[in-house]
Order: structure tokens, then C-alpha cells, then sequence
């Protein structure tokens, strides 16, 4: 009988879905760079892109310096603060190049965002390279 209450109990809690922090990231956030306004999309599928005057860069693909890309996200929240990683890969070549970055939420809609371009990860938010960030939609 105890046997069969604590599979009665267990199997509700098992079943329950807690959200997952990538799907916190889903979504196109507005953000402002140097008086200019700039776009970051993660989508459901694994690709980001970035949109600033009109132009996206990254996403399924792309084209950049005559060369064909695309750029997917990697999401590790079990990190203080949460490590994303915008990886850019050559389709011809499958050569991939590697933008650390962090971020921390502020509230469900609204996040700081850092990136280095130096190759290395950011461990804090205190450079010029910080943005916050809006969700849009």
C-alpha cells in the first residue's frame, strides 16, 4: 500500500514541466547601442540574429563577406550569470567562430546582455559592451 501512495504522489511531480531557461531567451529584444537601436532574435529552433539598420545578420543563413553562415545560441543557466554562446558556422567549410557572452534577467522582459569580442567570456556587467535589453515580442 505505502508502495503504491508514493507512486501516486511521485508521478505528478514527475510529469510537471518547469520552464526552461532557454525558452526564457525566445523571443526578438530591442536594445540601444550608442543612441542606436539594435535587434537580438533567439528562435525556438536554435538560431539567433542579430538586426541593426535593416540588416540581420546570422539566423538560418546568411551571407557575409561573400560567404555563406549561419549562427545558432548555446544557453547554460546552471552559470551566475547565464552563459550564452552566439556560434557562427561557415556552410561551406563548417569553420565556426564563437561570441561569448552573458546575461541576467531582470524581470521575464527585460535582460542585461554582455558580449566580448575578444574571444574571451565576460564575467561581469560593467563595460561599454552592455546592453539591456527589451523583449519586443
Amino acid at each position: 500500500m505505502r508502495k503504491l501512495l508514493v507512486l501516486l504522489l511521485l508521478i505528478p511531480l514527475l510529469s510537471m514541466t518547469t520552464e526552461n531557461d532557454r525558452d526564457k531567451f525566445i523571443g526578438k529584444w530591442v536594445g540601444e547601442d550608442k543612441n542606436e537601436l539594435g535587434y537580438l532574435n533567439f528562435d525556438p529552433d536554435g538560431y539567433a540574429y542579430f538586426e541593426i539598420k535593416g540588416r540581420k545578420f546570422g539566423g538560418k543563413e546568411f551571407v557575409m563577406n561573400g560567404e555563406k553562415g549561419k549562427m545558432t545560441y548555446e544557453i547554460n543557466s546552471e552559470t551566475h550569470p547565464i552563459q550564452v554562446d552566439l556560434i557562427v558556422t561557415k556552410l561551406e567549410s563548417g569553420e565556426q567562430h564563437k561570441l561569448l557572452c552573458i546575461a541576467e534577467f531582470i524581470d521575464n522582459d527585460t535582460m542585461q546582455f554582455e558580449m566580448n569580442f575578444e574571444n574571451n567570456r565576460p564575467t561581469d556587467f560593467d563595460t561599454d559592451n552592455s546592453i539591456i535589453f527589451i523583449r519586443e515580442q
